[in-house]
């Protein structure tokens, strides 16, 4: 399926893992309110349904902007945020999700992630905060993001709410096996950011192949590897061209021996690594 069939793809297409949908657009570093509003806006009116954003990316006005604009009422939409690694005292995580929740201008998000866990976090603390977040219903699900085995493990036992899903870098260069086991060990959803590695892997030969023999772009090819993985991906788009060829991965099936032959790529590459990240 090439991109110029994107619209054949419907919101009942995409995949959904506990109501999340498996395929949702990403918007770090849209950082440009008009095209931040407006990429959001092509998104949900070409069927996305999953959106996701973060204090740190400056972008949370725009973004509800966006949904504003949207024709799509904002009960379809499943919006994700993030508190920052700055705000993660307790104090700080009901104050800061408030103004969250103001510039974004809804009633709740959807999912509310501890960003990274470092700095201020403090795993009984913050996430109790988390707790009377959601308690309040101001936030449907908690989320954790760039977590390690051992930092989702201690989060896992000290929330008193289940844990939705652990956001993390994760890739065809990057395939967190571990963390996978982990996930699905205790039914924790693993979103994917960077799906893409930035573009890196639009120059493994193993994807450009299948890509031709497909007659899609490499991006989709990666896209449903991910979702075959059971992984939910959102890629961060600005032009209309690659938000539809995203969203044409959801028609891409791939035969086993084209997983296998991902599975085999060799290169490592990790696209965000901070000093602070648990893995340093």
């Amino acid at each position: 399926m090439g991109t110029e069939d994107a619209t054949a793809v419907t919101p009942e297409t995409c995949p959904t893992a506990d109501d999340m949908p498996m395929l949702g657009l990403g918007t770090w570093q849209n950082e440009d309110p008009e095209q931040c509003a407006e990429s959001v806006r092509t998104a949900l009116e070409t069927g996305y349904r999953h959106i996701d954003t973060a204090q740190i990316y400056d972008n949370e006005a725009a973004v509800g902007e966006g949904i504003a604009r949207a024709d799509v009422d904002r009960e379809e939409v499943f919006l994700a945020t993030k508190i920052w690694i700055s705000n993660l005292e307790s104090d700080d995580v009901l104050e800061t999700a408030r103004e969250s929740l103001d510039r974004l201008g809804v009633e709740y998000v959807d999912l509310l992630y501890v960003h990274w866990p470092a700095r201020t976090y403090d795993p009984e603390a913050t996430l109790e905060a988390f707790s009377e977040l959601y308690d309040e219903g101001l936030i449907e699900n908690v989320g954790v993001s760039n977590f390690e085995p051992e930092q989702l493990e201690e989060a896992i036992e000290v929330c008193d709410v289940p844990i939705l899903a652990n956001q993390v870098e994760l890739h065809p260069l990057l395939p967190q096996e571990e963390l996978r086991e982990t996930c699905e060990q205790h039914d924790i959803e693993l979103v994917a950011y960077s799906p893409l590695a930035r573009g890196g892997v639009f120059d493994q030969p193993e994807i450009q192949a299948i890509a031709d023999e497909h007659g899609v772009s490499e991006a989709q090819v990666s896209l449903a590897w991910l979702r075959e993985k059971g992984v939910t991906a959102i890629p961060k788009a600005t032009g209309e061209a690659h938000i539809r060829d995203n969203w044409a991965s959801l028609a891409l099936e791939l035969a086993q021996e084209d997983i296998d032959a991902i599975d085999s790529i060799e290169e490592r590459s990790r696209e965000v690594d901070p000093d602070f990240a648990p893995w340093n």
